[in-house]
Formats: structure tokens, sequence, C-alpha cells
């Protein structure tokens, strides 16, 4: 992702700073996501996995990326603490 266009954008609920989502915690989302454990904020099953996605500061929430394109819609969000293990920093 255009690291300008990264540095603009922000959660749409509570307006915190996103970052790319690391490899760890890409890791234990996508196979929380295969165990088919994993809800997006609407309450509509995620069941693709990531290839990438967006993070907010306090590591609560993520948003896919689909295509290089960020979903910033609330609805779409997936809470972090659905995910067992997610790495906390």
């Amino acid at each position: 992702m255009d690291r300008k266009l990264l540095d603009i954008l922000a959660c749409p609920a509570s307006r915190q700073p996103l970052a790319m989502l690391d490899a760890a915690g890409m890791d234990a989302l996508n196979h929380a996501i295969a165990a088919g454990n994993i809800r997006r904020a609407d309450d509509t099953a995620q069941s693709e996995p990531l290839r990438e996605a967006l993070l907010t500061r306090d590591r609560k929430t993520v948003y896919r990326i689909d295509d290089g394109i960020p979903v910033l819609l609330v609805e779409e969000g997936i809470a972090t603490a659905q995910v067992e293990g997610f790495p906390k920093t």
C-alpha cells in the first residue's frame, strides 16, 4: 500500500491511525477465519482469508484490503478480541 495513503487513513469508528497488519497478526486472524470463528461488526461471517489488512493503533480492529483497496466501513471491521492468541504488540 502506498505510504502517503496509509499516512492519511484512519479508523472510521475510533479515528485512530491505521497500520498494515503484520505477518503474525495475519496468520492468527486467517487461522481463526479458517476455523469459522470470525464475524464482522455487522455479524456476518468472514469466510475468506485475508491477504492484506489494516489494524488500528490499539490493535482492536482489523479492516481488510480487497485488491489494493481498503474497506473502511464500520460494519466490515473485524474485532481482534475474537482471535485467540492475537498478538498484542
